[in-house]
C-alpha cells in the first residue's frame, strides 16, 4: 500500500505531523503543490483531508505499535495547542508533557506511535512553542522533540519543504540568494565545480566551498566536477590529490567527475596564441617589482604596444624554456589605469622549468589561475562558478577572458569566505606549526584542517548545517566557534552512548555498607533517553571509587546519589596531613529520593577479577594562537599559545573496550569525547567542545608567579596609600557584588581639580 500526500509549502501552520509520518513509514510520497488547498492523502482509492485521520491511517499502514486508550487525549491536545494563545496555558501544557516524558522515551508505550507524531507536529508548527522549548525549561520534552526531529525521515521531510519553497522562489524569478537558489538555473542542467590546488590539505574554509557546490548540484539534480587546479609545478604533488579526495570523502562529498586543469594545457596554449594574434595579449619582461609598481601607479609597460610578431617570438622563447624565455611573461591587454587594479593587464602565462607532476617535462610555460579558470569552466560545461567574494574584484577579469575568446559565458555566485577567531587558515602559517613540531601533523585536532576538525569530533551533518545556514552572507567576519559546536552537540547528543571515567589524581576508595558482598553485574541502557543505542554492563560492589573533587564536596552525613544505583549517606571521611581525602565510608539508602539530593555522583567499582577498569587519557586542547585575528603585519611566532594540549590520566568503565576509533561518546559529567585510538596500552579520548563558553574559551595560562607577585605588591602599596588618604580600599568596599572589575577611567592616580573652575567643591563621600 503506497499513497500520495499532497501539501502546499505555504500552509500555515504547516501539517508537520502528516509530512513526517509519511516519510517515516514510507507509505506515502510527498507532493508539494503550491495550488493545493490544505493537506490531502490519496491511498487505496480513498481521499483523506483531515490531518489527524491522515496520521492515524499512515500509522496503521506503517505497522506502528497499537495505540492505547491515552492516544485520543494526545490527539485532542494536538488539536487544541495551535489555538491556545495565553502564555500560562501553553506553559501548563508543556509542563505536563515534560513531566510525562521524564522517565519515558515516547508518549505511549516503548515505541513511536501516532500520538508522538501528532503532538510533535503541533509543537513544530508553533513558532511560540518552539521558542519556549529553546529556553531549556522543559528538558525531557525538548529531548523527545529533538530526537524525533533528528530522525533521518524527519530531516527528509524538512529538506523536502525547503526545496519546495526554493523551487517556488525560482519559478517566480526571485532567486537571488542562497536560500532561494542560483540565478538562471535549470533543473537537470546545473554544473558546479570545486577547484582545489593540490598543494596541501583541505581546511574548514575549503569545506564551505565544497559543500555549497555539492548542495546546489544536488538541489538542481545536476553535476559537480572536482577539478584539480594544477597550474603551478612548484607547489603541487600527486600525493596531495589523494589526500584532498580523502578529505572530501570525510565530508561525504563525491564529485560526478574528476578532472585536472593540466588536461587542457594544449587548448589553453592555443587560446594564449589566439589572444596574442588578436592583439589582446602581449609579452613583457619588466622585472616583477617594477611591474607591480607600474600596475599600482597605472603606468603602461614599455612592451604594451609591441608587434604581434615580437610577442609571438618571445612566447616561443618562453615555450622552449631558454634563458631568454625565462625573463618574459604574457600579459592580457585589458587596461592600464582601470580603478579595478585586477584589470590592469594581469599576467596570464609564465615560465617554470620544474617538471610537472602529471605532464613531466612537456611544458616550460604554464597558465595562471586567472586565465585558466574561466576557460576551463566554459569548456567543461560549468554553468555556475561559486567563488568567495575575495575574488569579487577579479570577476570582471573572469568575464573579460571569456568574452575575449568568444567562449560560452558562466554565471558567478559569490559567497563570503569563512573565518574563525583564534584560527589560522593560511597554508604557510599552518606549515610553520607542522615544521616546528608544535603540532603532530596536518590531522592534529588543534588544526582547522578537515582531518583535524573531524578528528576532534565535528560531524559532517553539523558542518553541513552550519555552512548552509551561512547562506549568501557577504560579510567578511571572524565567526565564533560556539555556534558550530552547539550544532554538533545537537547532532551527537541523541545518539552518543554514555560511559563513566574518573580522574586518577588522588582517587578515593569508598566502602559502601549495604552493597553486594561479591561484585554484581547488571545491564543498563547506554543512553537513558534513547534505548536504540543499546545496553552496557555496570558492576556493583561494596568497594568503589569516586573522584577527589567529589569527595571534597561531601559534607558529613550528607545524602548523595550514586548514579544508576541509588542514594547513599556519607558516614565518615579519612584525610591525610595535606587535607587530601584518602577513604570514605557510605551507607546505602536506596529508599531515598534522588530528586532531593544536590549531588549526583559518577563512580566505578574497584577492579575485581574480570571486571578490570580501563586506563585512559583524556585530552583537551586550546587555540594555537592568543590573538583573535592576526593582521598581515603580525608575526605568528609572537602569538603562539604556550600550552595547547592538556592530558589527564583517568580510569574508565570496561564498556569502553568495545569502542572503535572515531566513535563519539559522552563521559557523564565530563563531556563529549571521541575515541582517538590506543597509545602505549592507554585508550585516548579527545574532548569535543559543546558550544558552551567554558568549553570554547581560550585556556591560555594566567600570569606567571613572578608577575603575580608584582601585581600583589603593587596592590598592597596602593591600598596602604589609600588608607593614608583616609579612603576605603577595594577589599573594604561595603558591598557584596558579582560585577566584574573595571579599570578607573582616570587611572589610579589622584585627579587634581582644575584651578580655573566655577564648579563648587564636593567633599569625598569616603573621607572620614
Amino acid at each position: 500500500m503506497s499513497g500520495v500526500l499532497t501539501l502546499t509549502p505555504t500552509a500555515s501552520p504547516f501539517p508537520w505531523a502528516a509530512a513526517a509520518i509519511a516519510t517515516y513509514t514510507g507509505k506515502a510520497s510527498l507532493n508539494f503543490d503550491t495550488d493545493a488547498k490544505g493537506v490531502t492523502l490519496e491511498i487505496d482509492g480513498s481521499k483523506i483531508t483531515a490531518e489527524d485521520e491522515i496520521v492515524q491511517t499512515l500509522a496503521k499502514a506503517g505497522g506502528l505499535a497499537d495505540d492505547s486508550a491515552k492516544t485520543a487525549a494526545y490527539f485532542a491536545l494536538a488539536k487544541t495547542l495551535p489555538t491556545v494563545t495565553a502564555f500560562p496555558e501553553i506553559t501548563a501544557a508543556l509542563d505536563s508533557l515534560d513531566d510525562h516524558l521524564a522517565f519515558r522515551t515516547f508518549l505511549v508505550g516503548h515505541d513511536i506511535t501516532a500520538a508522538d507524531w501528532i503532538v510533535w507536529g503541533a509543537l513544530k508548527g508553533s513558532v511560540k512553542i518552539v521558542g519556549l522549548l529553546k529556553n531549556n525549561k522543559h528538558p525531557h520534552l525538548l529531548r523527545w522533540f529533538s530526537h524525533i526531529e533528528s530522525l533521518e525521515s524527519t530531516q527528509a521531510a524538512i529538506a523536502g519543504l525547503a526545496e519546495a519553497k526554493s523551487a517556488k522562489a525560482r519559478n517566480n524569478k526571485t532567486a537571488a540568494s542562497f536560500a532561494l537558489g542560483l540565478q538562471n538555473a535549470k533543473e537537470g542542467e546545473v554544473v558546479t565545480r570545486f577547484p582545489p590546488e593540490p598543494s596541501g590539505y583541505l581546511h574548514i574554509g575549503h569545506a564551505k566551498a565544497a559543500m555549497l557546490n555539492q548542495y546546489f548540484a544536488k538541489m538542481y539534480k545536476g553535476k559537480m566536477i572536482i577539478r584539480f587546479d594544477d597550474t603551478n609545478p612548484t607547489k603541487e604533488r600527486t600525493e596531495f590529490e589523494e589526500t584532498i579526495l580523502e578529505d572530501l570523502a570525510l565530508l561525504d562529498i563525491h564529485g560526478d567527475k574528476i578532472t585536472h586543469t593540466s588536461d587542457y594545457f594544449d587548448q589553453l596554449y592555443e587560446y594564449a596564441l589566439q589572444m596574442i594574434k588578436t592583439g589582446k595579449a602581449y609579452a613583457d619582461n619588466t622585472p616583477q617589482e617594477q611591474m607591480r609598481k607600474e600596475r599600482f601607479d597605472g603606468i603602461a609597460s614599455q612592451h604594451r604596444d609591441d608587434s604581434v610578431e615580437d610577442n609571438l617570438k618571445h612566447f616561443a622563447e618562453m615555450t622552449s624554456g631558454s634563458e631568454e624565455g625565462t625573463k618574459w611573461c604574457i600579459r592580457a591587454k585589458i587596461s592600464v589605469d582601470n580603478p579595478n587594479k585586477a584589470l590592469r593587464d594581469p599576467v596570464i602565462y609564465r615560465t617554470n622549468l620544474l617538471p610537472h607532476h602529471r605532464t613531466g617535462d612537456k611544458w616550460k610555460v604554464y597558465p595562471t589561475y586567472d586565465f585558466a579558470c574561466p576557460i576551463v569552466d566554459s569548456i567543461e560545461g560549468v554553468t555556475h562558478a561559486l567563488r568567495t567574494n575575495e575574488y569579487r574584484d577579479r570577476n570582471p577579469q573572469y568575464n573579460w577572458m571569456i568574452e575575449a575568446l568568444g567562449l560560452r559565458p558562466v554565471h558567478i555566485w559569490d559567497f563570503s569566505r569563512l573565518n574563525f577567531i583564534y584560527t589560522l587558515l593560511s597554508k604557510r602559517k599552518l606549515h610553520w606549526f607542522v615544521d616546528t613540531g608544535l603540532v603532530r601533523g596536518w590531522d592534529d585536532p588543534r588544526f582547522p584542517t578537515v582531518r583535524g576538525i573531524r578528528r576532534r569530533g565535528l560531524t559532517v551533518e553539523a558542518l553541513r548545517q552550519f555552512m548552509l545556514a551561512q547562506g549568501p552572507s557577504q560579510a567578511i567576519v571572524s565567526l565564533e566557534w560556539d555556534s558550530l559546536w552547539t550544532l554538533n552537540k545537537k547532532v551527537i547528543d541523541p545518539i552518543a552512548p554514555r560511559f563513566w571515567a574518573l580522574s586518577k589524581a588522588n582517587l578515593v576508595p569508598v566502602t559502601v555498607k549495604g552493597g553486594p558482598e561479591k561484585p554484581e553485574v547488571k545491564n543498563v541502557p547506554k543512553h537513558k533517553k534513547n534505548p536504540e543505542v543499546g545496553e552496557k554492563q555496570t558492576v556493583y560492589s561494596s568497594q568503589i571509587f569516586v573522584e577527589q573533587e567529589d569527595a571534597v564536596s561531601f559534607e558529613d552525613q550528607e545524602e548523595v546519589t550514586l548514579m544508576d544505583w541509588g542514594n547513599a549517606i556519607v558516614r565518615s571521611k579519612t584525610t591525610n596531613e595535606s587535607g587530601v581525602i584518602t577513604a570514605i565510608e557510605m551507607e546505602l539508602h536506596l529508599e531515598g529520593d534522588f530528586r532531593k539530593t544536590k549531588k549526583k555522583i559518577t563512580w566505578l567499582a574497584q577492579p575485581a577479577g574480570e571486571h578490570a577498569l580501563v586506563e585512559t587519557t583524556l585530552l583537551d586542547h586550546d587555540y594555537l594562537i592568543t590573538k583573535k585575528k592576526l593582521e598581515e603585519t603580525d608575526d605568528v611566532k609572537d602569538f603562539v599559545t604556550p600550552v595547547t594540549e592538556f592530558r589527564e590520566d583517568a580510569l574508565a568503565d570496561a564498556n569502553v573496550r568495545t569502542l572503535a576509533k572515531g566513535n563519539i561518546i559522552q563521559f557523564e559529567r565530563k563531556g563529549y569525547y571521541i575515541f582517538d585510538g590506543t597509545v602505549d596500552g592507554r585508550m585516548e579520548f579527545i574532548h569535543i567542545p559543546d558550544g558552551r563558553a567554558a568549553s570554547i574559551a581560550s585556556k591560555a595560562a594566567p600570569a606567571t608567579p613572578a608577575e603575580g607577585a608584582k601585581k600583589e605588591s603593587a596592590a598592597a602599596a596602593q591600598a596602604e596609600e589609600g588608607q593614608q588618604r583616609g579612603q576605603l580600599t577595594s577589599k573594604e568596599t561595603p558591598a557584596d557584588t558579582k560585577m566584574y572589575k573595571l579599570a578607573k577611567v582616570y587611572g589610579e592616580d589622584e585627579v587634581p581639580t582644575p584651578v580655573e573652575t566655577k564648579m563648587y567643591k564636593v567633599k569625598n563621600v569616603y573621607d572620614v
